[in-house]
């Protein structure tokens, strides 16, 4: 059965942090400074916490006709999990500090490889550090376990299938987790190109949390997915935003609400921008 629950609050992570079978996993990263989260992490970070990196653990390597963080080989994060003492009997936390938006990744990767006891801290460290709630500093080495994972390829929206699609992107139902701006293609400060995937619809996901990181309610977060998909919480749908990393943070709030777990285009816009030749959009849709 699929997870409901999957953000968890820091007073209630914090009377786990001695449990045996729970395991909390740091997931900070800076775009800019791609090694900060990890001096971030090694100067303080929550008591227990292992240590995941977006570029090195939670994506594969960059190749000319991939996105800017593309899946990572199943076989090496499995590996790389059950070195950091994640087994496949673990319930993992996971965190960052920016609104959720890369821990959302790892929750991600982590049901691709059929493991669904993931939850993510709601507020992330700003909450924890709010709460006056312990933390530590340095490297945790926790005993190795075996992680087998088991790769759910239903989750995945290809490029291919965009493009077998063209002229019915519509019917993917794909929403773009990107600030409104980008997707107008008003401005872009990453990717090549500006704009959009033509039939794709714009819901960013800072609009699923407060001023302070924690996330909105259920019913709030629960509506805007449902206006934003026609009012239809049963069929299929999709997520992308510039890597697909973001995009996950929409899909952990459409299954806490009961809708259908949806499809991540991986690749997102900074995979669609390769090829010059695909189609590009401007402006609201």
């Amino acid at each position: 059965m699929t997870e409901r629950n999957i953000l968890i609050a820091a007073d209630a992570l914090a009377e786990r942090l001695d449990a045996s079978d729970w395991i909390v996993a740091d997931c900070r990263f800076d775009l800019g400074d791609p090694d900060a989260g990890r001096r971030r992490y090694l100067s303080a970070h929550i008591p227990g916490s292992v240590f995941l990196d977006l570029d090195r653990d939670l994506a594969g390597p960059v190749l000319p006709d991939t996105g800017r963080h593309p899946l990572p080989d199943a076989a090496r994060l499995s590996a790389r999990l059950g070195e950091l003492g994640i087994g496949n009997d673990t319930v993992v936390v996971v965190y960052d500090d920016a609104n959720g938006a890369v821990a959302a990744r790892a929750w991600w990767l982590l049901r691709w490889l059929g493991h669904d006891a993931v939850r993510l801290l709601d507020g992330g460290l700003a909450r924890w550090r709010a709460l006056g709630l312990p933390l530590e500093r340095g490297e945790v080495s926790l005993p190795a376990r075996a992680f087998r994972g088991s790769v759910r390829p239903g989750m995945v929206l290809t490029t291919a299938e965009i493009e077998a699609a063209q002229d019915r992107v519509d019917r993917l139902r794909l929403l773009d987790a990107r600030d409104a701006a980008r997707f107008r293609g008003e401005h872009e400060p990453i990717d090549p190109v500006a704009g959009h995937i033509p039939g794709s619809r714009n819901l960013p996901f800072a609009d699923f949390v407060n001023a302070d990181g924690t996330w909105r309610p259920l019913d709030e977060r629960a509506r805007r997915l449902r206006d934003a998909l026609d009012g239809d919480r049963h069929g299929d749908w999709s997520v992308m935003c510039g890597s697909g990393v973001t995009a996950c943070h929409l899909a952990i709030s459409g299954v806490e609400a009961g809708f259908p777990e949806p499809r991540l285009y991986v690749g997102s816009w900074s995979e669609w921008v390769r090829d010059e030749a695909r189609p590009v959009a401007l402006g609201d849709p």
